[in-house]
């Protein structure tokens, strides 16, 4: 058959989703930092939304007075094109996609793929590398040594430990040397190329700089390096140096065996190691600012639980009065500037009613969260039950997928303190008595447990499984052994005093 192009006609049904669902669905998701940003975009490109003031009570009020009126610039525009301003429409609309998700199967993402997305724009920050070289700039070096030490300064990783052996700083100095004197035309005559002992002597200089530890090439050396500059005595630097692998398995009897002290001693100086810090330079190494703000506030008011939507800094947006006042003269406009009116005057309508049920969804979704944990908000941890998306989805009438995207990177302040939302939901392990109790509960439990364990005699992970199944907890002990880890809890032999 011959290759070729082509042109046919295919009727077919396909589901699509309205670009402001898209924007709804997107200011769902949103922290409240973001939304307030989104927002504040808003009322830049959108001529018909203003700012309302905190006096005008009625603002909804004119809103929905004036939507009559403003309905038949919509119409005469471009009826076949144009969504209504308001009405029961958007409403089914809204109400279904929460109900059956934002992406039901079959439907296509291309709208999703041509929106715009903008990532933070990153700001100048004092990073490690910027720590060490202020401190070299401080010494009395040559240029050639400075040339040197920076080359040691880009070998750092963020950890605080050199990326690079020094054969292989050596040979990145001086072929950089050599690119040099070729462009220069001197590569006829010798090069002053660096030395093994200049690297070695440099080392010596980078390892003597703040934080401690730092240009270390393992871990041992690390030590060493921190242990030296806090003038420990020679006990604990004899452990690192020549016992390391002792030291890490906790083999106190063997270790006092062979340095000549008691295990009590050994295991003081391994007290004063277990103080340093493995990755120093993490100290110095920039990261991104978290901020957050709790997009929800939970108060105990007179015996009852209480739900707050943290909206104060929240932009409250109105329509702009001057532009309905316009919109209304219809006989001054032409079929361009009705379409144009018709289009922002649509957004603007639902980007208000978008705002306001995200609002519900939001207060929805907590109210329930708070009503199933109120013994977690009484008593503590230990008392907050298992608690899945889907059991919350069901329960309000709500999709799972829209109840991932009201807790998702959202924060509650609450009489337990500031909290992600998405805290309130891990598994669950039966009791006895047919009870669930929360995973984290558990965890919680097993961390009390091992703080009060007596050091000399710590529990086992067994001894956990039967103090759990004592309070009516099924549990195995590979579970025990996975949540302790998980904790960073180290296993009974490892956690024993002498």
């Amino acid at each position: 058959m011959k290759a070729g192009l082509s042109q046919s006609v295919r009727l077919g049904q396909e589901l699509k989703i309205n670009p402001r669902l898209y924007q709804a669905m997107d200011m769902l998701y949103m922290p409240l930092l973001d939304l307030q940003q989104q927002l504040k975009q808003e009322l830049l490109v959108n001529p018909f939304l203003e700012l309302a003031d905190d006096g005008d009570d009625d603002a909804e009020a004119d809103e929905t007075e004036d939507a009559a009126d403003t309905t038949g610039i919509a119409d005469a525009a471009n009826p076949d094109r144009l969504e209504p301003i308001s009405g029961q429409d958007d409403t089914d609309k809204w109400d279904t996609i929460l109900q059956d998700g934002f992406e039901p199967e079959g439907a296509t993402r291309e709208e999703r793929d041509e929106r715009e997305h903008f990532e933070p724009t990153p700001i100048a920050t004092h990073d490690l590398g910027d720590h060490l070289r202020d401190q070299i700039q401080l010494l009395d070096l040559t240029p050639r040594q400075l040339l040197l030490a920076d080359e040691f300064v880009g070998s750092i990783g963020d950890d605080g430990y050199l990326t690079a052996s020094l054969d292989e700083i050596r040979d990145g100095i001086n072929s950089m040397v050599t690119q040099a004197a070729e462009k220069e035309g001197r590569d006829n005559v010798p090069l002053p190329l660096y030395r093994d002992d200049e690297v070695t002597q440099m080392l010596v200089v980078i390892q003597a700089l703040e934080p401690a530890g730092i240009g270390a090439c393992n871990l041992r050396e690390c030590l060493l390096l921190q242990l030296r500059d806090a003038g420990h005595d020679a006990l604990p630097s004899r452990l690192v140096r020549d016992h390391f692998d002792d030291l890490i398995a906790h083999r106190w009897a063997e270790i006092a065996r062979q340095v000549g002290c008691t295990p009590a001693d050994a295991q003081a100086a391994a007290d004063a190691v277990a103080k340093l810090n493995p990755k120093p330079g993490r100290l110095q190494s920039s990261g991104p600012d978290n901020y957050v703000v709790p997009d929800l506030i939970v108060e105990k008011i007179d015996g009852e639980y209480l739900v707050f939507i943290n909206d104060g800094n929240l932009p409250r947006l109105r329509l702009s009065r001057s532009y309905r006042d316009l919109a209304r003269n219809r006989k001054t406009l032409d079929a361009e500037q009705k379409e144009f009116i018709a289009s922002k005057l649509n957004a603007a309508q639902w980007l208000i009613q978008a705002i306001e049920q995200r609002r519900q969804t939001v207060l929805k979704v907590m109210h329930f969260i708070v009503n199933r944990q109120r013994d977690f908000f009484e008593k503590g941890i230990q008392f907050l039950k298992p608690l899945t998306l889907r059991e919350v989805a069901d329960t309000i009438g709500m999709h799972e997928s829209t109840v991932s995207r009201v807790t998702n990177d959202k924060y509650a302040q609450t009489p337990r303190g500031m909290l992600p939302l998405k805290f309130f939901f891990s598994s669950g392990l039966a009791t006895v008595d047919g009870e669930d109790v929360s995973a984290r509960g558990i965890k919680a439990t097993i961390e009390t447990l091992v703080a009060d364990e007596d050091t000399k005699n710590p529990l086992t992970d067994q001894a956990i499984v039967a103090l759990l199944e004592r309070d009516g907890i099924q549990i195995a002990r590979r579970t025990v052994a996975k949540y302790r880890d998980q904790l960073g809890v180290l296993s009974a032999r490892m956690r024993k005093r002498v």
